[in-house]
């Protein structure tokens, strides 16, 4: 359904931004990587002769099995499983979508979606609650019974969630320091609560990841509330809404820690990621330069497990999204991620060089929103998760800017130029 509903947006969108030159380019790096992204499962699901298919790496086995059944090899994909691959391109329809409407429109519904995001995460939390309070209202077969996952599948992807709203509530925070009237004051409390919320929601989901990146989440968002709020020397207000936050953080530790700590005990189970991220990295070499395709990870995996680790269980993904991309995608992937970063540090510099705005709290918020589910990356699977996949394409929206953001940047450069 939610592919279904990103097309019509797509097809207004596209139609929309073709003639608009100006668009193309602003835009051009971050387009590029956008329609690099979606032409990698693509060109992965077109016909290629036997003869070309044959020879690429990693297909022997499939040929050979073609000649065991006495059948003569044809036309096939470079992906060992197109199916798969193209519904990974069908997945990549909602992000896209979310990318390219979320820099067309104004600072109004940019707000309004940031305002959306915190209300979703605190509906998030309500469910989760009632899950641990009921044992149910779990939404999918496959999830983490008796622990709280909110609207996700999984305690870790929730946390992800949690993570990626804290920065954005703390430009609203700071924003509200800028305002002395009611409006203002019962916005600074809302976001604090929400803030004092969502640690203690971390506390309670004990992802690991979650727990290890929300100290550097709080301080990223600390600073990105007293930019907002105007910089300088921090105020008062700010550093007893610090306080309370540290408070909130040692009593949730205080009273959770021993919970917590079991989720790091390296007694209680192997870990069962990192011993087989070797045998990812193998079958990866295996299939370049193109890869084994998208969406292909569970039965290439499969194939190259090792018999000694074969139990009732099985390795859905690699938990490590650069680890995937690299056996899925190969060198186009690579090359797709290189520019990702290089994009994502050009942008992100820029945001924060930028003057005191709304628009630069929303990417610098946008920013350390990105970077947390970068890092989370590394140990899972965020960006497989269309909610997550969407969230991350709307703060890469944010971080990318329309025109006014850009403006506004170049204005602030100049400014700080006749400064000096």
């Amino acid at each position: 359904m939610l592919e279904i509903t990103a097309l019509p947006l797509l097809v207004i969108l596209v139609g929309k931004l073709l003639v608009d030159t100006e668009f193309w380019r602003q835009h051009r790096l971050s387009a590029s990587i956008l329609l690099g992204a979606a032409a990698i499962p693509l060109l992965q699901i077109l016909p290629l002769p036997a003869a070309i298919w044959t020879a690429l790496p990693g297909r022997s086995e499939v040929t050979l099995s073609l000649e065991l059944a006495s059948i003569t090899p044809g036309w096939a994909s470079i992906s060992l499983t197109p199916e798969q691959t193209w519904r990974a391109f069908l997945a990549f329809l909602p992000p896209a979508a979310m990318f390219l409407a979320a820099l067309t429109i104004g600072p109004e519904i940019r707000r309004f979606l940031i305002q959306l995001l915190l209300a979703f995460v605190v509906a998030s939390v309500v469910v989760g609650i009632l899950q641990l309070a009921t044992g149910r209202l779990y939404l999918w077969p496959t999830t983490d019974p008796g622990n709280m996952v909110g609207f996700m599948a999984n305690r870790n992807h929730f946390a992800t969630l949690l993570l990626v709203s804290l920065p954005f509530a703390a430009a609203i925070f700071g924003r509200a320091f800028t305002r002395r009237n009611d409006a203002s004051q019962i916005t600074l409390w809302l976001s604090l609560a929400f803030i004092g919320l969502v640690v203690v929601s971390l506390g309670v989901i004990r992802s690991r990841t979650g727990i290890l990146l929300a100290g550097p989440a709080l301080l990223a968002s600390f600073v990105i509330a007293w930019i907002a709020g105007g910089g300088g020397r921090p105020r008062t207000p700010l550093l007893i809404a610090g306080g309370a936050v540290v408070v909130v953080v040692l009593a949730v530790g205080s009273f959770a820690i021993g919970p917590i700590m079991e989720r790091f005990d390296p007694n209680a189970s192997p870990e069962v990621r990192l011993e087989n991220w070797p045998t990812v990295l193998n079958a990866a070499a295996s299939y370049l330069p193109l890869g084994s395709g998208m969406g292909s990870f569970d039965p290439v995996f499969r194939s190259v497990e090792p018999l000694e680790t074969l139990d009732a269980t099985y390795f859905n993904q690699a938990h490590n999204d650069y680890l995937e991309i690299w056996l899925e995608a190969g060198w186009l992937g690579a090359g797709l991620i290189i520019a990702f970063f290089v994009w994502y540090g050009r942008r992100s510099l820029s945001a924060w060089r930028s003057g005191h705005s709304r628009a630069s709290d929303i990417r610098r918020a946008a920013s350390i929103a990105i970077l947390l589910i970068l890092l989370h990356s590394f140990v899972d699977y965020p960006l497989r998760t269309e909610t997550i996949a969407v969230l991350f394409a709307m703060c890469a929206a944010f971080l990318e800017g329309g025109p006014q953001a850009i403006d506004e940047s170049s204005e602030g450069r100049r400014s700080r130029r006749r400064r000096t």
